[in-house]
């Protein structure tokens, strides 16, 4: 804690969060979640279970005349057996929209992944602080962006100023569902990845259901989002299912009318943008499931499958875009509010040219901001599904 300012401690409340579906109160602070406790009941490993819980897209929201501002959190950060330990999450602090300061926290959990076995050790560390000063004066809107892969109990929140609720913008929300591209794989802070890009670009308060490993068209995923207010919503999906190796063609096409159906439930008439996958070489007609493919230094992943099956139903991305384009021209004939995009318009063969996937799978920094651009042009553009006007 600074010693330079006597600094106000104000409590961590669920109404001071944006971009979380539920909070959980554990034995440091506050938990945020993004599936509510009902979905959480119900998932079936940990990959989601800890997903879920890393808060992507989830921000403090509050306004305030400080100058200061710390953050107590205890991280639990991810690492994998036989790599380096990634580094520390990174806090973007954002004053009146505009991205103004970034901390780390260090110390805290770190959660050890053995993708051989699957194996996970847990090692146990202490609660950091994340230290934002020399903010500019007078009364702002300060956001503070939590990291997208670390599990963040929050603790205490101090500054030099009081602080206060931050009034609604009166902004669309975009409720997004996706894979671990969608919740910011490789992207280096969590501000830039790209539904956080793409929100900036189109004016919009996001709600980010991007799970890594876990686009698999749950059905408590589906209630989650069809009970969640939003103004605007799109549901990537498509590669955990061929990563995986989860579904054939026949099982895949029912999960999807069923999934959008649920959606539907609770969001009739909301602009729905149904997105397939972008470019990914190594899964485009070879089915899954993915394995990882180490070669020592660098993480990479190769699909396993035999091209041959797709006969049998078994799916590629290929398969995949061009079932999802059948069903939402069949279904898009009543409901008209109801539109489709290929991912390789956002992430294609001369953006892989360009900027190839680090790990055959996963764009890097400059790939995340491609398809944020690219999203915010082609959605939130002018004639795009989510223009303003719709919704």
């Amino acid at each position: 804690m600074s010693s330079e300012h006597t600094l106000i401690t104000t409590p961590v409340t669920a109404d001071m969060l944006r971009g979380a579906l539920d909070t959980e109160r554990t034995a440091c602070g506050l938990l945020p979640h993004r599936l509510p406790a009902r979905a959480r009941r119900q998932i079936p490993d940990q990959q989601l279970a800890v997903a879920e819980a890393q808060p992507s897209g989830v921000r403090l929201a509050f306004r305030t005349r400080a100058t200061i501002v710390e953050l107590d959190t205890l991280p639990t950060k991810r690492a994998y057996r036989g790599l380096p330990i990634p580094a520390d999450g990174v806090y973007d602090l954002l004053v009146d929209g505009r991205l103004t300061a970034q901390a780390t926290v260090t110390g805290g959990n770190v959660r050890t992944l053995d993708m051989t076995t699957g194996a996970v050790e847990l090692r146990e560390g202490p609660p950091g602080t994340a230290r934002f000063a020399g903010l500019p004066a007078g009364g702002k809107d300060v956001e503070i962006w939590l990291p997208h892969t670390e599990i963040t109990e929050l603790i205490a929140l101090r500054t030099d100023a009081p602080v206060e609720p931050a009034a609604d913008g009166g902004r669309r929300v975009w409720l997004h569902h996706g894979s671990s591209i969608s919740q910011g794989s490789n992207a280096v802070h969590p501000t830039a990845i790209w539904p956080a890009l793409a929100a900036a670009q189109g004016g919009v308060d996001l709600v980010n259901l991007g799970f890594g490993g876990s686009a698999l068209l749950d059905p408590f995923t589906a209630r989650a989002m069809r009970d969640t207010p939003a103004d605007l919503i799109s549901i990537k999906m498509g590669i955990n299912i061929v990563n995986a190796d989860a579904m054939r063609l026949r099982v895949f096409t029912p999960a999807v009318h069923g999934f959008l159906d649920t959606v539907r439930e609770g969001h009739p008439a909301v602009p729905l943008l149904v997105v397939s996958p972008i470019l990914c070489p190594v899964q485009e007609d070879t089915p899954g499931p993915l394995m990882p493919d180490f070669d020592g230094t660098t993480p990479r992943f190769k699909a396993t499958g035999d091209p041959a099956e797709r006969a049998l139903g078994r799916l590629t991305l290929n398969v995949i875009r061009d079932e999802l384009a059948r069903i939402v021209a069949e279904r898009a004939a009543d409901d008209p509010n109801l539109h489709y995009l290929d991912g390789r318009a956002l992430y294609g063969e001369a953006d892989y040219a360009e900027l190839p996937l680090p790990d055959e799978v996963h764009p890097g920094p400059e790939g995340h901001r491609r398809i944020g651009e690219n999203f915010a042009r082609l959605v939130f553009g002018d004639g795009g599904p989510f223009a303003p006007g719709n919704g």
